[in-house]
């Protein structure tokens, strides 16, 4: 917004109309007094979400006022003061879709996606849920007595909600995925964001089905909600028609799901909500929002079409959500609800290391590049990291380019090998694969069975060790190995560092999820005050224009 130390007679700064501005019949009728003319004043008359904006003009000047009221049947009290603009109040809960916020128990249409590793901390989901935000806990890659406790801390904490956690396909470890199901439905987790699915598993088609039943009133009743994470037209499909014949028919012969279940699911879309994942960080297909939301919408649109759900699917934005700008052009092009990412990693309550913070604060759309997963490794999967005050990235390559050029660790040159373990590993390979060893014993001993025999895959197992390590040493802030973090990250987080710059919240000490999330709606919502004016004919200087992040009080 504009500062108070511009020259309030400045013509730059002067509200004027369009040549395609068109006068209304209404008056304004009010006390002149309440009606400013000056900058400052203007700026917070039309950051006044919560009552109505007059434009009047008087004595040649425009002025804006939040006070009186339009009578269409009298003249105005002095017939100086030409009524030029109206807009009405607005509030936050009128962006998106509002049967989001009935069905999910929150204030927003915006949410804060899962960050595996518990990036999205128990401390976050608390944070935001507290606020009744929907904030989705980082289950992924956590292990099932580690995702056990953020439960029960976050059920004490939030026992009324809002909360959900994340089910991350696993498709080399079903059993895990699997576990983690289990837990949900024991503790009664009633709300999970299934993400990085290739196709439907038994897992995710479980979830759903066994919490579904019928009232008192003998409607379907639906207590699992899934929020689905996507980033392709045939994944979505899929989640959008109800569950697979094939499978809720092994899941009822397996005992899992009662048959009244099973014909309750071929009634409902497998997914409440579908969030289109654009250009993000870590998983991505770094697919284009304004192209992708609109092709996900007419999809969603055919499907309903055909089932014609009681309640259709709703269709929200994800992936370079950063700012009330995007946010706003998100919801425009008809966006349910937001999800923002990548810029939560720097609050105060992310689960991320405090050197990792100060990265992400400084970085810039361009500090982004693609970098090989751990998590589907030898399938050559990618994901965005940060690459500015890393080396992550390109020894992450290294590591997939020896996987792809060689059939065993034995048959890659000796001087490779070194540079392997004294710039990467910073260990021998026979020490990492003992690491390696003790915790596929634990977690997936089929796996550890199959590399005995197998050279490619042991290869595989032990850069994945190097791979999966090196997000944690990020969190947890692993000195030495500060060239090593990998940093889950899309160019949002350069946008939204532009956007705070020179506010509270360019300090990540300063950074806290509520006010992010308050700040990105309060903003959309202002710019969209904003041209509803210019729509009207109101020219409207650049300094009016645009939001900045002022702290709350």
């Amino acid at each position: 917004m504009i500062g108070t130390d511009k020259a309030l007679n400045n013509n730059t700064h002067q509200l004027k109309t369009s040549r395609f501005f068109h006068a209304g019949n209404q008056n304004w009728q009010g006390v002149l007094n309440s009606v400013s003319f000056d900058e400052v004043g203007i700026e917070s008359k039309l950051l006044n979400l919560d009552k109505p904006c007059y434009i009047i003009r008087y004595e040649g000047k425009i002025g804006v006022t939040n006070e009186g009221y339009l009578d269409i049947s009298q003249n105005s009290k002095t017939e100086q003061i030409e009524t030029l603009v109206t807009v009405p109040p607005l509030s936050p809960q009128q962006l998106g879709d509002p049967s989001f916020l009935d069905f999910h128990h929150v204030k927003f249409a915006y949410t804060t996606g899962a960050m595996a590793h518990g990036i999205a901390s128990e401390e976050l989901v608390i944070a935001l849920g507290k606020e009744r935000i929907l904030s989705t806990f980082g289950a992924g890659g956590l292990s099932p007595s580690r995702v056990e406790t953020a439960i029960n801390c976050i059920q004490q904490a939030l026992p009324q909600g809002p909360y959900a956690f994340n089910l991350l396909h696993s498709p080399s470890e079903p059993a895990v995925e699997r576990g983690i199901v289990n837990l949900y439905l024991k503790y009664q987790v009633r709300t999970i964001e299934a993400s990085a699915f290739l196709d439907l598993t038994d897992n995710i088609v479980y979830y759903r089905a066994a919490g579904l039943g019928l009232n008192s009133a003998n409607q379907i009743e639906i207590k699992n909600k899934i929020i689905a994470k996507i980033s392709r037209r045939e994944v979505a499909s899929k989640f959008m028609q109800p569950a697979p014949t094939k499978i809720l028919k092994q899941l009822v012969e397996q005992n899992l799901i009662s048959e009244l279940q099973a014909t309750l699911a071929e009634k409902v879309p497998l997914a409440d909500d579908i969030t289109v994942e654009a250009d993000s960080g870590g998983h991505t297909d770094n697919r284009p929002l304004v192209c992708l939301l609109p092709s996900i919408l007419e999809l969603r649109d055919e499907i309903q079409n055909k089932f014609d759900y009681k309640n259709p699917v709703r269709v929200g934005a994800a992936g370079g959500i950063a700012t009330p700008k995007s946010a706003l052009a998100a919801f425009m092009m008809g966006a349910a609800y937001v999800v923002t990412g990548s810029i939560n990693q720097s609050c105060i309550e992310a689960g991320t290391s405090e050197y990792t913070k100060q990265l992400l604060a400084q970085a810039e759309m361009a500090d982004v590049m693609m970098a090989p997963a751990a998590d589907m490794f030898e399938m050559g999967v990618k994901l965005q990291v940060l690459k500015r005050g890393t080396l992550f990235p390109l020894r992450a390559q290294k590591l997939f380019d020896l996987y792809k050029n060689y059939d065993s660790i034995e048959d890659i040159p000796l001087a490779e090998k070194n540079k392997l373990e004294q710039q990467i590993l910073k260990k021998s390979l026979e020490a990492v694969w003992e690491e390696t060893v003790s915790y596929l014993s634990q977690r997936s001993p089929d796996k550890l069975t199959k590399a005995v025999n197998n050279p490619k895959l042991k290869m595989a197992l032990i850069f994945r060790w190097y791979l999966g390590l090196s997000s944690r040493w990020s969190n947890f802030g692993e000195k030495g190995r500060e060239m090593d973090y990998q940093i889950w990250c899309g160019p949002a987080m350069g946008s939204f560092n532009d956007w705070v710059r020179g506010s509270y919240l360019s300090d990540a000490q300063n950074r806290r999820v509520a006010d992010i999330a308050q700040h990105i709606m309060t903003g959309a919502l202002f710019l969209y005050r904003i041209q509803s004016l210019k729509i009207q004919g109101l020219q409207i200087p650049d300094c009016y224009s645009e939001y900045r992040p002022v702290r709350f009080k």
